[in-house]
């Protein structure tokens, strides 16, 4: 039956009639769900680590393969947390017992397929994205209750925004955080220039340092672990300050994950792009992007000198699994941190696999194809937790429109080309 549904959800079932205990998490992890297992093998389940830890029987021990994992990515891989024997049930699974069994039975019900759609063309594929865009924002905004959206002036929110405004109306309530320590940091006129176009209510959240410092133990406490970088602490502040003015929020989370927005895409081709000019390879079976077509967009990497120049201190030209988790490894300064004998006994090769069993998806040879899988199966639900923490800690039901299975099943059957042409991040939903 989870097959047929579509959205956020986390929920537990015992059926009766069959004696099963059956529990399900929704496609992406928009919603929570730890469990652990007690002595007598039953399953000890709650929405939040903290539950879980106040049951006599569970006391808080560290993961070490876990604490590895999150130096290294800034989150953990598959159903680990940091708590020793606490598991998340992943997204798109499903878990089964028997009554009176101890076996745990964990089943995946859903999966992206990469089987490219080389049938039809582009306008297609851009009146079908608008179609099904809409379509989720109509199925978000049903509320009995007051209704905003988070507006950060980006380009997923500044789309959510605009689209529920088409359906909502005059007066749709907007949320944006902005830091006031120069323009650098501050995307809110592209926000002002959203609210004023579709006619909405604007609210400006503005962080402080004192702030920060005041409330770091609290949202430390709402987290129970460490996920996914520092967007906590704002968006806390912009959450608390819409739930004072609504009870529902929409945002544009996913849009990274799932159109392919992040900086690391293009820092990723233009290295492909020369490999392949260089050494006339196409490990993609065609090139998605060549070198003479992405010179256009690289001013864009400006802000990214500092990742260019540790991109390429070494591995240059390596296979593309190297090069990607060169990009997104946190850990490779920690030798300057840690003691060296701790430095040392890090597991660089056992997360080195992990890290390929998910990125090499068997069936897909695409570059960009393989990023963006990895981010959706690892940096979404990390971000997703941080989303539903600081929005469950101040009573705000926060619905994110662009996480929609069939949305991305779309951008998973597009041609690689037509997602990434030219080396432009989100391509299909700019042009849309």
């Amino acid at each position: 039956c989870v097959r047929r549904l579509n959205g956020m959800f986390a929920f537990a079932l015992y059926d009766h009639r069959q004696q099963l205990f059956f529990a399900a998490r929704d496609h992406f992890g928009i919603k929570p769900f730890y469990y652990t297992r007690l002595r007598d093998g039953s399953i000890l389940f709650a929405s939040e680590i903290k539950a879980i830890l106040e049951h006599p029987d569970i006391s808080p021990r560290l993961d070490q393969s876990a604490l590895h994992e999150y130096l290294t990515f800034q989150f953990c891989l598959g159903d680990k947390t940091l708590f020793k024997d606490i598991r998340k049930l992943e997204p798109a699974h499903l878990l089964l017992q028997e009554a009176g069994k101890t076996q745990v039975d964990i089943h995946r019900y859903w999966k992206l397929s990469y089987e490219i759609d080389t049938h039809h063309t582009k306008e297609y594929f851009i009146d079908k994205l608008l179609i099904l865009l809409q379509d989720s924002i109509r199925g978000q905004l049903r509320s009995d209750v007051p209704l905003g959206a988070y507006l950060s002036g980006g380009l997923d929110s500044s789309t959510v925004v605009t689209l529920a405004a088409a359906q909502y109306g005059r007066g749709l309530r907007c949320f944006t955080g902005k830091f006031a320590e120069g323009p650098a940091y501050d995307e809110s006129p592209y926000a002002r220039l959203v609210a004023q176009e579709n006619d909405c209510q604007h609210w400006e959240i503005i962080p402080t340092a004192q702030e920060f410092i005041d409330l770091l133990p609290q949202l430390i406490y709402y987290m129970d672990e460490p996920a996914a970088g520092p967007g906590l602490f704002p968006q806390y502040l912009v959450s608390k300050a819409a739930r004072e003015q609504v009870t529902v929020v929409l945002g544009g989370q996913g849009g990274d994950e799932i159109f392919g927005g992040y900086a690391r895409y293009l820092v990723a081709y233009l290295e492909q792009t020369l490999k392949g000019s260089i050494f006339e390879t196409q490990e993609e079976g065609r090139h998605i992007v060549t070198l003479e077509s992405i010179i256009a967009n690289l001013p864009l990497l400006k802000e990214y000198t500092p990742l260019l120049k540790s991109f390429w201190q070494q591995g240059l030209f390596e296979p593309m699994d190297h090069r990607y988790f060169h990009l997104v490894d946190r850990s490779q300064h920690l030798d300057q941190i840690l003691h060296p004998d701790v430095w040392r006994a890090f597991p660089r090769d056992a997360i080195f696999a992990e890290f390929q069993a998910i990125f090499n998806h068997h069936q897909t040879r695409s570059y960009f194809n393989k990023m963006t899988y990895f981010d959706q199966q690892t940096l979404l639900p990390a971000l997703l937790q941080v989303e539903d923490r600081v929005s469950m800690a101040v009573s705000l039901e926060s619905r994110v429109p662009l996480i929609d299975r069939h949305i991305a099943q779309l951008v998973a059957s597009m041609p690689p080309t037509l997602k990434f042409q030219g080396g432009k991040t989100k391509f299909i939903l700019k042009k849309t």
